[in-house]
């Protein structure tokens, strides 16, 4: 399964790529489930992120490795994957891709995930779609104002 959102800021790709930090990290975390966040090494290769979910009568650890981090003109990305995934997911990937966009810059959530069975893969795609799309307006804080469209898609794969 795939998602892909994307949220139109007015700073700079470069101002906006120096804030992907773990204050930014812990401010994009969804209000539900709680998330505890154990380890955060940054957004080099080999650097890792552990958190730890509570859904209230359980928790779940989740533990993601970066395996990519490039620039390019007018663009930066990095990519995180999953080592450590809820018992609900069986594989996880997100490429984080910040691009200029006339004056300002596109923020760019393309994540491509499995449930750990077909079926967790449908009944989780409407959450997992809604936790990212909880991102936009803190992008949009963290980064000034909204610039234009802010787009967003469902893509299933």
């Amino acid at each position: 399964m795939r998602i892909y959102i994307t949220t139109a800021v007015r700073q700079p790709y470069q101002e906006v790529a120096q804030k992907f930090d773990q204050k930014l990290f812990e401010a994009l975390s969804p209000p539900f489930p709680k998330v505890r966040l154990l380890r955060y090494d940054g957004n080099q290769p080999g650097d890792e992120v552990h958190v730890r979910l509570n859904f209230v009568f359980f928790g779940q650890t989740w533990k993601s490795r970066i395996t990519e981090n490039d620039s390019r003109p007018g663009e930066v990305y990095f990519v995180d994957e999953g080592l450590q995934l809820p018992f609900f997911l069986g594989s996880w990937r997100h490429r984080h891709v910040i691009r200029q966009q006339g004056t300002g810059s596109l923020i760019v959530d393309d994540i491509t995930f499995r449930g750990s069975n077909p079926l967790f893969s449908l009944l989780f795609y409407p959450v997992m779609y809604l936790q990212f799309a909880y991102r936009k307006p803190v992008y949009q804080r963290y980064s000034g104002n909204m610039a234009g469209t802010i787009f967003a898609a469902a893509i299933f794969l």
